[in-house]
């Protein structure tokens, strides 16, 4: 993001596409002149002279007089506002045509065209809210369910940036006393016990663990949890998007390797978004386009958080060694240990009725081995209720709605593995006796990476990495 004089001030649609109404958001030291320059209220008074927080009823006219639009306009003052600046919002009638002359208007009488982001980095510029929760408000924005919702809505509002304004205070005072101590080096005076220090330490270390244990539930409740359908062309992953979803989204056929490409889509359980990708079958073939397929499926297994194996029971049941071939599709996938796995057994209604008992010793045997197992028939819709409700209970939502903080930003979980591993340094050489300089220095490169995330360290770079994600008007 290109940085522009604070000074100006600036103008941009604040309000979504489609509706009735839009907002158009003024703010700077020059937002109220210009305002008044270009309106007339209705009360025959100046915006000049009225009051912060009042709504006044106005025409919105150009250089020559012409009404472009009524408008209803909400005057804020410094320093009670967004962005801690004079701030304007006309809420107008929605119309493209309108929302144009009115940016034109605002913009030839001394406003500039904001740029993306530029309000909410002035409302951190101005002491308003810190990093972490500039950002939440673009995730909050972005957020499609009520999972993500809480997340975002948590750290915008302060509890999540209390943690680390928590930690910084037990730091700093920590790195007080070691410095304290060595002013009076020379006089081998010990202020605090060695013990208490390293008690003080590992609280630190546990809090910064437990916040990075966070990111994996934080990261997937954001994004939505990744489900990857695999398996062997036909085993029934396209029927089992179609029957998850209740919608024919998959091109379903008996010839085997039709799914080439990566489909996905996404469906809510529980406030929570799950992105189900179909994938191409997995089998040594020669067809080009199909290799490409097969190579998406395992791109797509590897970011997945689940994997949903498919396995044709028919198939399964007919070869000497139904474990083996079992076996031998899980290991074909080379999993990282911390996939969740759901095999599903399907096809049950091809089966005869000995074959299912067959079957059901077989899903007993991975089931008791850990692997979450449902049986089911995706044609007749048997056994999706069971597979959801194994879906639901893998993510504990138990934290999203009491206030407990999530870390769901890459960004934050970057800066605090790099934190954690100062933390470690710092707790051998305390253990190690190590000069007191060069325990403070670790710490202090601790409370250089928590202050990365909330912004009491911060670079221009950084800045503008964030805000250009952040839509125009926010």
């Amino acid at each position: 993001m290109e940085m522009r004089d604070n000074n100006d001030t600036i103008v941009a649609v604040a309000s979504g596409v489609g509706g009735a109404i839009a907002i158009i958001r003024v703010s700077g030291d020059k937002a109220i002149e210009i305002c008044d320059s270009v309106t007339r209220c209705r009360s025959h008074k100046r915006l000049a002279d009225a009051k912060g927080y009042t709504l006044h009823y106005a025409d919105i006219v150009d250089e020559s007089g012409r009404i472009v639009d009524d408008v209803i306009i909400s005057l804020f003052r410094n320093p009670v506002s967004y962005t801690g600046e004079d701030m304007v919002e006309f809420s107008c009638h929605a119309s493209s045509y309108i929302q144009k002359e009115i940016l034109n208007i605002l913009v030839n009488n001394g406003a500039r065209v904001a740029l993306a982001g530029e309000f909410t980095i002035r409302a951190f510029l101005a002491g308003k809210l810190d990093l972490s929760q500039a950002e939440a408000i673009a995730d909050m924005i972005a957020s499609t369910d009520k999972a993500s919702h809480a997340v975002a809505s948590n750290q915008m509002r302060g509890g999540y940036s209390s943690d680390f304004i928590d930690l910084r205070s037990k730091l700093v005072e920590l790195i007080s006393l070691i410095e304290l101590e060595l002013d009076f080096s020379e006089e081998d005076v010990e202020f605090v016990d060695r013990g208490a220090l390293l008690n003080i330490l590992e609280q630190i270390i546990f809090k910064v663990d437990t916040l990075k244990s966070t990111f994996s539930l934080g990261n997937a409740l954001k994004d939505g949890i990744a489900v990857a359908i695999v398996g062997s062309p036909n085993a029934g992953k396209s029927t089992l998007l179609n029957a998850i979803l209740k919608d024919d989204r998959a091109m379903v056929s008996d010839i085997a390797g039709t799914t080439r490409d990566v489909i996905e889509e996404s469906l809510t359980l529980n406030d929570v978004r799950y992105r189900f990708l179909d994938t191409a079958g997995i089998r040594s073939t020669d067809d080009k386009l199909e290799q490409m397929g097969i190579q998406r499926t395992f791109s797509s297994i590897e970011k997945a958080q689940v994997v949903i194996l498919m396995i044709d029971s028919v198939e399964c049941i007919s070869v000497e060694s139904p474990q083996g071939y079992v076996n031998s599709l899980i290991d074909a996938l080379d999993l990282d240990s911390d996939k969740e796995v759901i095999l599903v057994f399907n096809k049950l209604d091809s089966l005869a009725k000995i074959e299912v008992e067959a079957m059901k010793l077989l899903e007993t045997t991975f089931s008791t081995n850990g692997y979450s197992v449902v049986s089911m028939s995706a044609k007749q819709g048997v056994g999706i209720d069971l597979l959801r409700d194994i879906l639901i209970d893998l993510v504990d939502t138990s934290k999203l709605y009491t206030g407990c903080t999530i870390v769901s930003n890459a960004r934050h979980y970057d800066a605090l593995n790099s934190a954690f591993k100062s933390l470690e340094i710092a707790k051998q050489s305390l253990i190690n006796n190590i000069s007191s300089d060069l325990l403070s220095q670790d710490l202090r490169e601790v409370l250089h990476n928590l202050g990365l995330i909330t912004g009491d360290i911060t670079t221009d770079d950084i800045l503008g990495s964030i805000f250009s994600k952040f839509c125009i008007g926010k």
